[in-house]
C-alpha cells in the first residue's frame, strides 16, 4: 500500500487495476480504429477501381451485410465509406424483416387445379364411350366417388382436343370395330415362294387365315395361281358346318387382291360370315396377318431351298405347327397359342423337338 506525493490519498490495489485496465482499452481502441481506416481506405480503393459499375450482389451477400449494418446507427453508418449507402443497407434489412413473415406463398389462389389422375379418368371415359356426353360422364364421375362441375368436365376435353359427344359419335373408328368384334373377326391374305421344279423356278401363293383374337394361323391353300373356282372351293372348306376352320366367325378381312372374287365372297356369305374388304395402300389395318408373313419368312423361308410343291408344303405346315402349338408368342405375354401340355413341369428332364433340321426348337420338360 502507497500514498500519493501531494495529497493523503491511498493508492490501493483496485486503484491500480483500473488504471491498468483504462491503459488497456485505450491501446485496443487506438488498434481497431487503425484496422477500420485501414479496412476503409481498402474500401475506397475498391470502389476507384470500380468506378461507375453498379456492384451486383447475391441475395446471401445482401443478407450479410444487412444483419451487420443494423447493429450500427444511422448517423454511424453515414460516417463509414461503405459501398452501398447507409438507406441501401437498411432496406435490404427491412425486405428480411418481410420476408420472415411473408406468408404469400402458402395462400391459395382460387379454386384449386383438378387432379391429374381425374382428368384422365375424364379423357378415358369420352375415348371409350363415343356416345356420353358432359352429363353422363359427371354421373359416371360421381358413382366413382368424384364430385366433378359439368364446365370442368368441358373444359378437360376441350384441351384434351376431344369432340362434344354429338361429334364423338359420328362414324366407327378402325380400333373400336375390332375391339367390339375381336373374339369373331380373323384376317385371310397371301404370301409367294419360289420354287424349284422340273420346269424351273415356279412362284406359288399360299392362302392363309389368321384369328386376331387367338393369333391362330390355318394355311387355306396353295397353289401356282389361284383362280375363281379355287378361291369357291377355298370358301366352301373354310365354312364347313363341320370342321370348317371360320364356323364360329362373322367377319373376314382381306385387302383388294383380284383373287378374293365375287363368288368367294358370296360362298363365304352364305356360311355366315361377311367379308370387309380393306382401303388400297393400308397394309396397317391388317397387320396381324402381315406381321405373320414376315416371320414366317424371317424364321424360315429365306432360310430353305424349296425343290417342288411337296417340299413347300412340308416346310410351310411344318412352321405352322410349331408357331401355333410351340412357339412363344410376345403379344400373348409369352404364351404358347395351344400349348401341347396343359401344365408346365418346373422339375424333371429337359426335352427338345426339332422341326426342319433343327432350325426350329422346341423344348420343354417331361412330365413325371
Amino acid at each position: 500500500m502507497g500514498y500519493c506525493r501531494n495529497s493523503n490519498y491511498r493508492f490501493g490495489e483496485m486503484d491500480a487495476l483500473r488504471f491498468i485496465l483504462v491503459c488497456m482499452a485505450g491501446w485496443m481502441n487506438r488498434n481497431q480504429q487503425l484496422v477500420i481506416e485501414h479496412l476503409l481506405e481498402e474500401v475506397k480503393i475498391l470502389k476507384e477501381i470500380q468506378g461507375a459499375k453498379r456492384l451486383r450482389f447475391t441475395d446471401e451477400q445482401r443478407k450479410r451485410l444487412a444483419i451487420k449494418a443494423k447493429r450500427l446507427k444511422f448517423s454511424r453508418l453515414k460516417e463509414l465509406a461503405t459501398i452501398v449507402t447507409p438507406q441501401t443497407l437498411l432496406a435490404w434489412h427491412g425486405r428480411l424483416v418481410a420476408k420472415k413473415y411473408d406468408s404469400s406463398g402458402a395462400r391459395r389462389v382460387g379454386r384449386p387445379s383438378t387432379r391429374q389422375s381425374i382428368k384422365e379418368l375424364v379423357i378415358r371415359f369420352a375415348q371409350e364411350n363415343r356416345r356420353w356426353g358432359y352429363t353422363s360422364i359427371m354421373g359416371a364421375l360421381l358413382n366413382l366417388g368424384h364430385d366433378v362441375g359439368r364446365g370442368t368436365i368441358v373444359e378437360i376435353l376441350k384441351d384434351a382436343d376431344i369432340e362434344p359427344s354429338p361429334d364423338r359419335r359420328k362414324g366407327l373408328s378402325w380400333e373400336e370395330f375390332l375391339k367390339r368384334h375381336w373374339d369373331v373377326i380373323a384376317a385371310t391374305d397371301f404370301f409367294t415362294v419360289e420354287v424349284w421344279t422340273l420346269g424351273g423356278l415356279v412362284r406359288y401363293h399360299v392362302l392363309f387365315v389368321i384369328q386376331l383374337a387367338t393369333r391362330k394361323v390355318h394355311i387355306a391353300g396353295i397353289v401356282p395361281e389361284p383362280n375363281g373356282e379355287w378361291m369357291k372351293q377355298i370358301a366352301r372348306n373354310l365354312t364347313d358346318c363341320v370342321d370348317g376352320y371360320l364356323v364360329g366367325y362373322e367377319r373376314l378381312i382381306h385387302d383388294q387382291g383380284t383373287p378374293f372374287t365375287k363368288e368367294f365372297k358370296e360362298t363365304l356369305a352364305g356360311g355366315g360370315v361377311k367379308t370387309l374388304r380393306l382401303p388400297r395402300r393400308s397394309p396397317d389395318l391388317n397387320a396381324y396377318a402381315e406381321r405373320w408373313v414376315r416371320t414366317i419368312k424371317e424364321n424360315c423361308l429365306v432360310q430353305m431351298i424349296m425343290i417342288g410343291e411337296r417340299s413347300l408344303r412340308r416346310v410351310v405346315g411344318e412352321y405352322v405347327e410349331h408357331y401355333n402349338t410351340e412357339r412363344a408368342h410376345q403379344s400373348l405375354e409369352n404364351k404358347i397359342i395351344e400349348p401341347k401340355f396343359d401344365k408346365i413341369q418346373s422339375e424333371g428332364e429337359i426335352k427338345c423337338d426339332s422341326r426342319l433340321g433343327g432350325m426350329l426348337n422346341y423344348y420343354y420338360r417331361k412330365a413325371a
